[in-house]
């Protein structure tokens, strides 16, 4: 799922191959029910802090200086050294210090410290099971802190979200996180791939950012959770609604409306909605497009290539599917399609 540098069209390829397990998703991990409201708006994002509440600039603490990327003890060539070793760390307490070390380079516009060695290396420990409970919550409230931080060259906040990808993924392993956690833990990957406005995806010397396809792989692994309830899956539907279709026009190039359709099939699985629910949800999509207006013209075709890629990915993974809940969103996404084109 990783899109690293040199590896994104093979993992993207390698999507098409899992798709009929996602698409099947629902017959492993049924839910129901039925929805509050069908309206795309998305839930408004945590409250703020009160005037009251904030600091003046004369009693604010000064700032944290930033956490060193190589960590303390290593250097380029002794974490090029771990990762040959793949990243194997006999200690476990130099494994915990390590791993919380890396998370500052999430953010390294080194593609190779960033990517190739800090988000390998995290996700390879997350997925063989290597930390305990407390070890995640300590990786996932720092990475909570990361989203929350400034993200001057644009990469530390989509690979929190990677990396958070992947800590979501441990609890829908062996569940470790309580409803309330879980619930936060929604609401903040629904809130970051709402306010995602930095659509680069790679560039040749700087790598990858891909904030869009890095929200919507998090959705993924919480859409999975079987312990989700339906109106959770729901708020998963409304985030992925906002960036299915971008207000500015900027037309994907990256894969995008596949990983964002991956999750909407996953949710539907599970959300209890209908087929009119899910006409209703393509035609408000359409509506984002807009008509034609010649004074916006790249923005108009930007917006409609993005809902017809997004549409024929959601029908075609949804054809694949056994389950009579994604075929019926497969059902709508094919009846708005014919209505674009």
């Amino acid at each position: 799922m990783r899109p690293a540098p040199l590896l994104c069209a093979g993992l993207l390829a390698a999507f098409a191959f899992a798709a009929p397990a996602v698409a099947a998703s629902a017959s492993a991990e049924p839910a129901s029910g039925e929805p509050a409201s069908a309206e795309l708006v998305p839930a408004g994002p945590a409250s703020a802090k009160s005037a009251s509440a904030r600091s003046s600039p004369a009693e604010a603490a000064p700032a944290a200086k930033p956490a060193p990327c190589p960590p303390a003890g290593y250097d380029a060539a002794s974490l090029a050294a771990l990762k040959a070793r793949r990243f194997a760390l006999p200690d476990p307490a130099a494994q915990r210090a390590l791993a919380q070390g890396l998370l500052a380079c999430l953010s390294d516009p080194d593609p190779e410290l960033r990517d190739g060695t800090a988000f390998e290396a995290l996700s390879q420990w997350l997925r063989a099971g290597d930390f305990d409970a407390a070890t995640l919550r300590g990786l996932r409230d720092a990475l909570y802190a990361r989203l929350d931080g400034a993200d001057g060259d644009g990469f530390g906040k989509p690979f929190a979200a990677l990396v958070l990808s992947e800590i979501a993924r441990t609890d829908r392993i062996a569940p470790w996180m309580d409803a309330r956690e879980r619930a936060a833990m929604l609401e903040r990957a629904a809130a970051y791939l709402e306010s995602v406005r930095d659509y680069r995806g790679y560039e040749a010397r700087a790598g990858w950012r891909h904030g869009v396809a890095h929200g919507a792989d998090w959705l993924l692994q919480l859409s999975l959770n079987p312990a989700l309830e339906p109106a959770q899956q729901q708020r998963i539907v409304v985030a992925i609604a906002t960036q299915a279709v971008p207000a500015s026009g900027h037309a994907y190039v990256f894969g995008e409306p596949e990983r964002l359709a991956r999750p909407l099939l996953s949710a539907a699985a599970r959300a209890g909605w209908a087929e009119k629910r899910w006409q209703d949800f393509f035609a408000a999509l359409g509506a984002k497009v807009g008509a034609l207006d010649r004074s916006d013209y790249a923005g108009w075709l930007g917006r409609r290539h993005d809902l017809r890629a997004f549409l024929l990915q959601v029908h075609w993974l949804a054809g694949r599917s056994e389950d009579a809940r994604v075929r019926a969103l497969g059902a709508a996404a094919e009846a708005a399609l014919k209505r674009l084109d």
